[in-house]
């Protein structure tokens, strides 16, 4: 998360990024460890600091970068 160091986001995309993170981790089975939950919160960051703000496209980014975490 260092490269999100200073980054500062109005409050209006940090609710669309929470809507994004409580989405994504629901949508994951039982359960859900805090790396994956890291490694989202990163993506939706990602996504949100390139300018996205609909929560179904930052989930969905979530979720694709997910599937290519190491395991």
């Amino acid at each position: 998360m260092k490269d999100f160091a200073n980054a500062s986001f109005p409050p209006e995309v940090i609710s669309v990024m929470e809507q994004a993170l409580e989405a994504t981790v629901a949508s994951l089975p039982e359960p859900v460890s805090s790396h994956h939950v890291q490694y989202i919160a990163e993506a939706i960051l990602r996504g949100a600091h390139a300018g996205e703000r609909d929560p179904v496209v930052l989930q969905r980014l979530a979720l694709l970068e997910l599937q290519l975490f190491p395991r």
